[in-house]
């Protein structure tokens, strides 16, 4: 017999905090990461992902039209906007294959056909973009400088990521009757690399996200999946505090915690998960926002007084996966996505 679990976060509660991230929304729909900071397109989608989950559907529409009006030509984006220019204009190919998430998981929440249908050229644009900048040996490039020329690592989170926006990719493509063999093919190799040849993808030991995002994604399952999360657990997770961002320090932060936790439940330890969402609820200000990051055993804000959009959207979508609230509720951990293997 499962467990009965109360509800991690009430609908007011989750309001409130979707609140702080429209409010960091501008006109043209982009959402900054806090107050007179920057945007990327991927923690613009995960913001974008939260808001639809908490019912601001309005606004959630405005963000993926920002995203649709500010694709480049040849389907990317560039790294960082501030509001009236861009701020660093290399391009993340992770940041570009997000976006398909975004628009799969809006989809799923609204059942909104003729949004999936004006989204679909750009997110054609933006995983032919990643995927052609694929290796012979199944690599995605971290980044892609302005001048074209990709650089010269990838990385295990952001592939991982790029994992799970293929499938998602391929999910719209279904949907619409679309055929795109390449990016399943282009999804398998990338599996492979992850679960087998971890040691050609540029060191990350340091960073918690190279630890369960592979999990998170879907790119490592099973046993193997619950293995790995056993192996680093003690260099992670700090006491009841949450997850470090890295493991040499104590600084504890809310959207690797919250990422973790969903990644725990991806291979059916809820009570971990549960456990882990808990933990980071004294980063919860009073209006509802998440400071970014606290180190223990000080208590101290860190970056200081730092309250991001990016935390609070993995909050909320977090606790939607752990409540089953809304109908794209466990998108992030891959539910109902394409099995390619």
């Amino acid at each position: 017999m499962q467990p009965e679990f109360t509800r991690v976060l009430t609908e007011d509660q989750i309001t409130a905090t979707a609140s702080t991230i429209l409010n960091q929304q501008s006109e043209e729909g982009m959402i900054l990461w806090f107050p007179d900071g920057h945007a990327d397109t991927w923690n613009h989608t995960e913001a974008a992902m939260a808001l639809s989950a908490a019912g601001f559907v309005d606004a959630a529409d405005r963000a993926y039209e920002w995203l649709a009006k500010a694709q480049r030509a040849d389907g990317s984006w560039h790294h960082y906007y501030l509001l009236d220019r861009v701020e660093d204009a290399k391009v993340d190919t992770n940041c570009c294959a997000y976006v398909a998430t975004g628009v799969w998981h809006h989809y799923l929440t609204t059942e909104d056909l003729t949004f999936l249908k004006d989204m679909w050229p750009i997110v054609r644009r933006s995983l032919d973009f990643v995927v052609d900048h694929q290796s012979a040996a199944g690599h995605i490039p971290w980044a892609v400088h302005t001048n074209g020329m990709p650089w010269s690592y990838s990385l295990i989170t952001g592939s991982s990521s790029i994992y799970h926006s293929l499938r998602c990719g391929i999910a719209i493509a279904h949907r619409l009757g679309k055929d795109r063999p390449e990016w399943e093919f282009a999804a398998v190799r990338l599996a492979d690399l992850l679960q087998y040849h971890e040691a050609e993808f540029e060191p990350k030991r340091r960073w918690a996200m190279d630890w369960y995002y592979p999990v998170l994604a879907g790119a490592i399952i099973g046993e193997s999946a619950s293995q790995r999360l056993a192996e680093r657990c003690e260099d992670f997770v700090l006491d009841d505090h949450g997850v470090r961002c890295v493991s040499d320090q104590p600084w504890v932060t809310a959207a690797e915690t919250c990422e973790c936790a969903m990644a725990y439940l991806a291979v059916g330890d809820e009570h971990s998960a549960r456990s882990l969402f808990e933990s980071v609820q004294p980063l919860r200000d009073n209006d509802g926002a998440y400071f970014t990051g606290m180190v223990f055993p000080e208590r101290i804000t860190f970056p200081d007084n730092e309250r991001s959009t990016y935390s609070s959207a993995a909050v909320v979508l977090a606790a939607d996966a752990l409540d089953h609230r809304s109908q794209g509720s466990r998108l992030i951990i891959g539910e109902g996505l394409p099995l390619l293997r």
